[in-house]
């Protein structure tokens, strides 16, 4: 890829970014109307403001940076939980990594790399036109003794990012904890789910459960809540409440009449005999609806699962952690979500069920894989106009001239490649839904790593290698050929991902501020369904979408600050944009909807050790081929000490984030004893875990009670 093409991508990205951050600082002070990037701040009555508009407030202001910067933890943690502190650590985690190679590369290896004189056809009269690896490793001579240099980078990183592993990991740990013994009692501290409940003729899942844990655990058990099949009746329930909002739209609307669906030739009616038939049918549907309750209420819908309830969080612990049947795939138990966490629909109730769906979702995961190559290949034909004049001869002319070429190979690549990413996120969280996860959070955990690994094998191993699947599985069959094979790949790629940082990093950030998928989606739905009140839904972080982003990003400065440290900059300024306009997200745009207590930061931990033993693969690799023996058989101690790193973090932080210990449960019972709020908690538990679609609904006397205060006099 030419410089020219990469500063023309630079620049595009850059106009953009300004645009988006100039129009948010602007709307942030207007009226009403933009619900969407700030719901949080519109409900609190933060940003209301005056109700009319005034141009001066087009002037933006940089105020809302400030004070996103200068966002504290106990800020975050009171408006966005603990998941939000940790999602906020790992981005200055980042930073100091960046600034600290940006330090090394920028100021040390870059001069060495663009003295060297390993690379004799560059034309520096016109650098704009040549390539950039004048600015790589590929430019020092074979065997310089200046290469050394980079052997000591690669040292001196790999110590200061496992000392800020640990550091990190040490303090999640202990906030983690601290978190937990600060928090009142929650319903999934004391509760458990148990699946493939053995159920003998005659006997029903209930009571099989009961039995079982009063014969069993008769000093510790509570209560119990058995699963039932519901997904008819959720659709059911939703059809409900489209009617109902259609319904009150209706008679919010200031016409005087509108034509039913279905009326003679689209003959008018009144709006009351609308209204009427609209509230007729809905209460035929709740009618069906309670009717439907009562018969999934019935033994015959129950599933072999249950959510049981134990008198202290020890009890909950020791009935988890041990193993309940001799059968081990019957009586599975394993923690429950939070209440509100739980993910009814897909609810797997055997062990076969969920083993066969986990298969299911690993083959898809697989062929998903395998079919994304083909952008990718597409893409790599993009970056070479020979290759694409090749493919598309009647494009030759176009291809020539300069701009032309300049927006194909530098923007257009990195801008198709991001396109089709935006569409793994919801396909792996899809595929994690029917994997068998009880719980939203674990979903998105799960939906996070497939996408980690999925970023990491398309977009770096893919661009890197250039080849298809089976090319690519090929190399890795053969280990000894991996590290030469990806010192001679890795760096011709620097320029192509730049631009990817720039698009990928830069844009796609900064559109944070304004949402705009979630803006595109509430416009077609208003236009669709005609309702325009403005209706405030505070929106859930994705973290599966975004923290792989963040945790690619940070793969790509680790492996290629030694190698092509012109990219590190770039990498710097997306780290300080993230940090900036996350932490405003967190603040006044999302809002919880549940607590991992800071489970994602084990996968940044493997994400990080996974980055630095490729950074010391390639690093063997580069010294081998510039011919400098020595210090490739020095930088093989490296990995193994980075195992043996990650294996004592395992062994010493890892089981935090499993269970909570014995010492810290009791420590928390012990309290409770002298709580007065205590016995009303339990009274609350024994339903805390009842389905949504069971419980009781009434539309039809609140659209009465809107008609008549619509109609009542003021």
């Amino acid at each position: 890829m030419l410089v020219s093409a990469l500063l023309t991508s630079v620049g595009i990205n850059f106009g953009l970014c300004v645009l988006f951050w100039t129009l948010y600082s602007s709307l942030r002070k207007q009226p009403a109307n933009y619900h969407v990037y700030a719901p949080r701040l519109l409900s609190d009555g933060q940003s209301q403001g005056s109700s009319t508009f005034r141009l001066e407030r087009l002037l933006p202001t940089p105020d809302w940076v400030r004070r996103a910067w200068q966002s504290s933890e106990e800020e975050l943690l009171s408006s966005s939980g603990l998941d939000a502190v940790v999602f906020m650590r790992i981005i200055t985690f980042s930073l100091r990594v960046i600034t600290l190679a940006v330090v090394i590369g920028v100021f040390i290896l870059l001069p060495v790399n663009f003295s060297g004189d390993q690379l004799h056809d560059v034309n520096f009269a016109n650098l704009t036109s040549s390539s950039l690896d004048i600015f790589t490793v590929s430019n020092v001579k074979d065997g310089s003794n200046r290469l050394w240099a980079h052997f000591c980078a690669v040292y001196l990183l790999t110590i200061f990012v496992c000392f800020l592993l640990y550091h990190e990991y040490k303090y999640v740990s202990s906030r983690r904890i601290s978190y937990f013994l600060s928090s009142k009692p929650q319903p999934h501290q004391f509760t458990i789910l148990v699946r493939s409940v053995p159920v003998s003729a005659g006997i029903t899942v209930s009571d099989s459960v009961e039995r079982f844990f009063k014969e069993y655990h008769p000093s510790t058990y509570l209560s119990h809540v058995v699963v039932r099949r519901t997904n008819k009746l959720r659709y059911l329930i939703n059809d409900t409440k489209k009617l109902y909002k259609r319904l009150i739209h209706l008679q919010r609307e200031p016409t005087a009449s509108k034509s039913q669906p279905g009326s003679f030739f689209g003959l008018f009616e009144a709006k009351d005999d609308l209204v009427d038939h609209y509230e007729k049918k809905l209460e035929d549907l709740e009618e069906n609806v309670r009717l439907v309750q009562s018969d999934v209420s019935m033994a015959g819908e129950e599933v072999r699962a249950a959510f049981v309830s134990f008198k202290s969080r020890y009890g909950a612990a020791a009935a988890l952690h041990i193993q309940q049947a001799d059968n081990p795939t019957q009586m599975v138990a394993e923690q429950a979500p939070e209440p509100h966490d739980v993910y009814w629909p897909l609810f797997p109730e055997s062990f076969m069920r969920r083993w066969i769906s986990q298969l299911i979702v690993i083959v898809a995961c697989i062929l998903l894989t395998a079919l994304f190559l083909i952008p990718v290949v597409v893409v790599q034909g993009l970056t070479n106009l020979s290759q694409l004049e090749i493919w598309l001869p009647f494009l030759k002319s176009i291809l020539n001239v300069a701009f032309v070429s300049q927006v194909v190979t530098g923007y257009l690549p990195s801008l198709i490649l991001q396109l089709f990413l935006m569409m793994i996120p919801p396909i792996m969280k899809f595929l994690s839904s029917v994997q068998g996860h009880i719980s939203i959070s674990e979903i998105i955990k799960s939906a996070c790593n497939k996408v980690l690994w999925f970023t990491i094998w398309n977009i770096y191993f893919a661009n890197v290698l250039s080849g298809s699947v089976f090319s690519q599985i090929f190399i890795f069959l053969e280990p000894k050929n991996v590290p030469a094979r990806l010192a001679v790949a890795v760096p011709a790629q620097a320029s192509f991902f730049i631009a990817y940082v720039v698009t990928s990093g830069w844009t796609s950030t900064t559109s944070e501020l304004f949402r705009l998928i979630p803006l595109i989606c509430s416009l077609i739905r208003k236009c669709f369904s005609g309702n325009t009140n403005n209706e405030l839904k505070d929106p859930a972080f994705p973290y599966h979408g975004v923290l792989p982003r963040v945790l690619f990003f940070g793969l790509l400065g680790i492996t290629y600050f030694f190698l092509a440290p012109l990219i590190l900059p770039f990498l710097l300024v997306y780290f300080c944009l993230a940090y900036t306009i996350y932490s405003n997200q967190f603040i006044n745009v999302y809002a919880p909807l549940y607590e991992t207590a800071g489970k994602f930061w084990p996968i940044v931990h493997n994400s990080m050790i996974f980055s630095l033993l490729l950074m010391h693969a390639i690093a063997v690799g580069i010294f081998t081929l510039k011919k400098l023996p020595l210090a490739s058989s020095l930088v093989f101690p490296l990995p193994v000490i980075t195992l043996i790193f990650n294996a004592y973090c395992r062994k010493r932080f890892l089981p935090i984030f499993v269970a909570y210990s014995a010492e810290t449960l009791i420590k928390k019972d012990r309290e409770d004893i002298n709580d007065a709020t205590t016995a009303e908690f339990f009274n609350k538990l024994v339903a805390a875990y009842q389905d949504p679609a069971l419980l009781p609904m009434q539309y039809s006397s609140d659209s009465n009670r809107e008609r008549t205060s619509l109609l009542s006099p003021v």
